[in-house]
């Protein structure tokens, strides 16, 4: 459910929010209700609670030799959202404005290549994050692709609204294909290799700021990913790409 998933992100389990939620509905409420309204044994209900306390949801007060339980305000749930964007804002500026540069400048002079591999459509995804994330920081928003035909349609099943995001942050791709095919795409300008080509393997190779990227099939449909990082060999593919799409 949507309010499950949505809640998870401010650190709310799924159990705790079928408890919330049954309290919710029920009002000042005892263990015991509770428990049967949410499905949920009485032991776990108790430290579940305990726990809705602890982040402000929950509050309690006695009624005779009985505690009642007490759901607070659904727009409490607004007010830890928005305090979790706050923290995450000033963690992310600590993380761009410092953290990050000092943990950079900690890297050996002679470690300028790195070369990291990921499996699966998760390693794609992460890929494609990485180019967003890359090529937005830079003056010049444009990254280069070679795409062989049989791998476009396992790029991007992992993140169908790559493209979109793309054109949001306003980055241009060139694409040299080869094979015939491909998509026509806002920001993105394509050439073709041999249009006929039909044998060439699944082959995807990204060429952005400071790095390559290589994406190849294995058993089928299983992509395998590597990215190096390498300032020299970014720069002499970027110069070859270029040279071959001016002959294009």
């Amino acid at each position: 459910m949507i309010i499950h998933e949505t809640l998870a992100t401010l650190g709310i389990s799924t159990k705790e929010t079928d408890t919330y939620l049954a309290l919710l509905r029920l009002g000042p409420s005892s263990i015991r209700d509770v428990a049967d309204a949410s499905g949920i044994n009485r032991g776990s209900t108790y430290e579940i609670l305990k726990g809705l306390k602890e982040k402000s949801l929950v509050s309690y007060f006695p009624r005779g030799k009985r505690r009642l339980f007490c759901a607070e305000p659904a727009e409490v749930l607004n007010e830890m959202a928005t305090d979790k964007q706050r923290e995450l804002d000033i963690a992310a500026k600590r993380l761009n404005e410092d953290i990050i540069p000092n943990l950079q400048a900690t890297l050996p002079l002679h470690s300028s290549t790195s070369v990291r591999h990921y499996e699966g459509d998760d390693g794609v995804e992460y890929l494609l994050k990485d180019i967003l994330r890359t090529v937005e920081q830079q003056d010049d928003k444009l990254y280069r692709v070679y795409s062989s035909k049989l791998i476009r349609k396992y790029l991007y099943r992992p993140f169908p609204n790559f493209t979109r995001q793309r054109v949001q942050r306003d980055i241009h791709v060139n694409v040299i294909a080869i094979g015939d095919g491909g998509d026509e795409a806002p920001l993105a300008s394509r050439k073709w290799i041999d249009p006929n080509m039909q044998n060439l393997g699944a082959s995807y190779v990204a060429i952005y700021p400071n790095k390559c990227a290589m994406v190849s099939l294995t058993k089928g449909d299983y992509p395998t990913v590597v990215i190096m990082e390498s300032t020299s060999i970014a720069a002499a593919m970027t110069l070859s790409f270029d040279a071959l799409w001016h002959r294009l």
